[in-house]
């Protein structure tokens, strides 16, 4: 990590940090590239986002000699697909720290995002409204209500400029826009914002869908804060019923294949959720939190919460954490016996946790 010489950068050239855009001091040497007004930006975009992609940012912003117009085309092809790689990576990881509640981690890969996107869609594309929202989750969860509602206004300014936004992008701006009110304890104006997630979504996943799944939650939230238990528990079970039967989609193709011995691709046969690193770490948070709630009414409706904890066990298996999946079909099987449940639902219960501690000890090939 190197200090920036004045002498040596070009005249009239402005070097801005990559996190602040205020003026740089400081370059990562493994790139050569990149720039920082100091050490604590430094250090937070690499443990961020940039360790993981300095590399990949020299061809994109080093000046390349051209020697012919079809070397050219080439080349800015291939930076045009490297960017858009880079788009949908950077867009993930943020995520994926969102959903683990690291906030500030997020903030420098939803820059990069955002950044990409500016440099292949333009300044006023909506192609930016997710790298927007993202930035103003991350602003709420570090309780910077004013900066996440300067993001949301650009991302409803863009929305509102554009005639070819998609179901999905004005699904996802009315979740966070939900979301800005439940932090302003304004829920009825969270209840609107949230209802519309869910019919946007809905449009375009469909109602059962575990992209709609997360309005549902949120919604669930809100009726759980005011104490409205039995509209929160509809929807708890709705979201749990959704990821139960997405997961167990899975996990029935997965051990009909292992049953059978085969595997089509002619490679060692792994688990695989379908879900990428920011959807896992979503399904993990949603669950895990419908459980916390559920324990606390293990005694008047068990099962509920041994379906929340079946549901946690297929979800840590596909993920190949089998130490994880062990965890919760024990605590499913031992609150099954203490609540004296049914033969069939132990048994069942049974027959998962065998079936992890055997194809841990005798992996299939």
């Amino acid at each position: 990590m190197n200090v920036i010489y004045p002498l040596a950068v070009p005249k009239g050239r402005r070097l801005c940090c990559e996190v602040c855009d205020a003026p740089a001091e400081r370059v990562c040497t493994a790139c050569t590239v990149t720039y920082y007004c100091g050490v604590v930006h430094q250090r937070a975009d690499w443990g961020s986002i940039h360790e993981k992609i300095c590399q990949l940012l020299i061809p994109l912003r080093t000046s390349m000699p051209f020697y012919n117009s079809e070397e050219e085309r080439k080349h800015g092809l291939q930076q045009l697909q490297q960017r858009q790689h880079l788009i949908e990576f950077c867009y993930t990881v943020a995520q994926k720290y969102l959903f683990e509640g690291k906030h500030e981690d997020a903030v420098p890969a939803a820059l990069h995002s955002l950044r990409f996107r500016m440099n292949v869609h333009g300044l006023s594309s909506v192609e930016l409204v997710p790298a927007y929202l993202l930035l103003a989750e991350a602003s709420l969860g570090l309780g910077r209500i004013v900066q996440a509602e300067e993001y949301l206004c650009q991302a409803q300014w863009t929305v509102l400029k554009s005639t070819e936004c998609s179901y999905a992008t004005h699904s996802l701006l009315h979740r966070n826009l939900g979301l800005l009110y439940m932090a302003k304890e304004n829920y009825e104006e969270a209840r609107y914002h949230l209802a519309n997630d869910i019919y946007f979504a809905s449009c375009a996943f469909g109602t059962e869908d575990i992209r709609t799944s997360g309005g549902y939650f949120h919604l669930a939230n809100i009726f759980y804060g005011l104490k409205k238990l039995d509209r929160a528990d509809t929807l708890y079970t709705k979201v749990s019923e959704i990821w139960n039967k997405y997961l167990n989609n899975h996990y029935q193709v997965l051990s009909q294949a292992r049953i059978q011995q085969i595997d089509l691709l002619g490679k060692r046969f792994e688990t695989d959720t379908g879900l990428d690193e920011a959807q896992e770490a979503e399904a993990i948070r949603i669950l895990t939190s419908i459980w916390n709630i559920r324990e606390s009414t293990s005694d008047t409706a068990p099962q509920k919460t041994i379906f929340v904890l079946k549901t946690l066990v297929m979800l840590y298996h596909l993920m190949m954490n089998s130490s994880k999946a062990q965890e919760y079909a024990m605590r499913a099987l031992d609150l099954a016996r203490e609540q004296q449940l049914s033969d069939q639902e132990q048994n069942s219960i049974q027959d998962l946790l065998s079936l992890i501690s055997a194809e841990d000890a005798h992996p299939v090939t």
